[in-house]
């Protein structure tokens, strides 16, 4: 998966956007639903991406991928790092993409989810 494919697969959930919110860090590229989180990505070199991840399963994706690990900036309970080398397969990181943005939506206020409706 290239930065483009990403980016496609991302912005076509519903009621996703795509910003780059910290000034600071220009580069970082986020998915939002609901003005909520669901994944991040440096756009200069695409090394990896951030998910939300359910904590029940943050231990066991990082036991089980060499290149799922523990994101800088982010909770290490609930968020993975994946690290886009090719190991992980496409499909899968769709999976885990969809997971990301099925945990933000659940986590909506009723009214949001109502809107998103």
């Amino acid at each position: 998966m290239n930065i483009e494919e990403f980016r496609e697969y991302c912005i076509d959930k519903k009621g996703a956007t795509e910003s780059f919110p910290f000034g600071k860090l220009p580069e970082v590229l986020v998915f939002k639903v609901m003005g909520k989180m669901f994944t991040a990505t440096d756009i200069d070199t695409f090394e990896s991406i951030s998910l939300k991840c359910d904590p029940d399963l943050v231990d066991e994706l990082r036991a089980s991928y060499d290149a799922v690990t523990v994101p800088a900036y982010m909770s290490k309970k609930h968020w993975n790092r994946v690290v886009m080398d090719g190991t992980i397969p496409d499909d899968l990181i769709k999976q885990w993409i969809d997971n990301s943005y099925q945990l933000v939506v659940a986590g909506l206020p009723k009214k949001l989810k109502e809107a998103l409706q």
